[in-house]
């Protein structure tokens, strides 16, 4: 219950209340987007920064946890898109799906969570987390994306991709930390105080943002395709990233949690953006976003409990 009522109920009350400030019409239609576009382009960025720059190697070296993270978001991405597949969807929609069932929220609950509950040690396991699903499943997804409606050549479907994935700022930002680790003395005291500042920023605003967009009224999408990504979202991959951090690469006891609640968290804003940003129908990701986050108050608050040393 302490866990529930300490840990879990303060990050979900944020997003309860952007929720309720968007019902209520306190915040305006574009209230979402904007806190979004803070959180990704200005707050999200200062907080990945900061913290590899501070980092150590021997805190990046960590084989194992990326490992089980990573195929556990593969194995469950694979699932859902060949099921749609085998649906007769199109590739697009496929991968949608894909991305619906593996991409979890990192960036907007990732980080208060696990700094919540398993303290500021766990930071850059998440920023490596929130690295693998920016970086290797949204690029991936784009790519099938581009593969699906694109005329163009191999290579030139490539070089878009990677660009599009290079240009985002919650790439280049921890990316920039580690190389000023690498290469610059301590961040100077004013410099570190103003990187703090925005990065204190980034969780409340994010998860405000968050609560905001589920309240948005939109129609209602077909329930059992909902739910069957809902379930391998919140079941599937947190079980199979436990198998393969517990069983096959056998890591600490501390990193598998982290690696477990991260991959046990709801869907995140991504696919909702890719959408959005090839013209695809987004009922079911939004629906999908609304009812992850909403079962993960209860999932999130077990796997929390059993994993939570503190």
């Amino acid at each position: 219950m302490n866990v529930l009522l300490n840990i879990v109920l303060p990050v979900f009350a944020l997003i309860g209340a952007g929720w309720f400030a968007r019902r209520r019409r306190w915040l305006g239609e574009t209230a979402a987007a904007e806190l979004n576009r803070f959180v990704v382009y200005v707050a999200m960025p200062a907080l990945l920064f900061r913290i590899m720059a501070t980092a150590s190697w021997h805190d990046l070296r960590q084989p194992g946890f990326i490992a089980a993270f990573t195929i556990g978001c593969g194995v469950v991405f694979v699932i859902a898109l060949i099921r749609g597949r085998l649906r007769g969807q199109s590739l697009s929609h496929s991968n949608l799906d894909g991305l619906n069932a593996s991409y979890a929220n990192v960036g907007f609950i990732g980080f208060p969570l696990c700094l919540a509950a398993f303290g500021p040690a766990s930071l850059t396991s998440v920023t490596i987390t929130a690295i693998v699903t920016v970086c290797v499943l949204f690029g991936a997804s784009v790519a099938l994306m581009e593969i699906d409606q694109s005329q163009e050549g191999g290579w030139r479907i490539l070089r878009k991709v990677l660009f599009s994935v290079a240009k985002n700022p919650m790439v280049l930002a921890p990316v920039l930390g580690v190389l000023y680790a690498a290469l610059m003395p301590t961040i100077p005291v004013g410099a570190d105080h103003f990187l703090k500042y925005l990065a204190d920023a980034a969780s409340p605003c994010a998860l405000v943002s968050l609560g905001a967009f589920i309240g948005e009224r939109r129609e209602a999408a077909p329930w059992s395709r909902v739910t069957s990504l809902v379930a391998l979202k919140l079941a599937a991959q947190p079980a199979a990233t436990w198998l393969l951090a517990h069983e096959v690469f056998q890591i600490s006891m501390q990193a598998t949690g982290v690696a477990v609640v991260i991959a046990a968290l709801p869907t995140g804003t991504g696919p909702y953006m890719l959408a959005n940003m090839y013209g695809k129908d987004a009922q079911v990701v939004a629906s999908s976003i609304l009812i992850s986050t909403l079962l993960s108050i209860v999932t999130i608050s077990l796997l929390i409990a059993l994993f939570h040393t503190g």
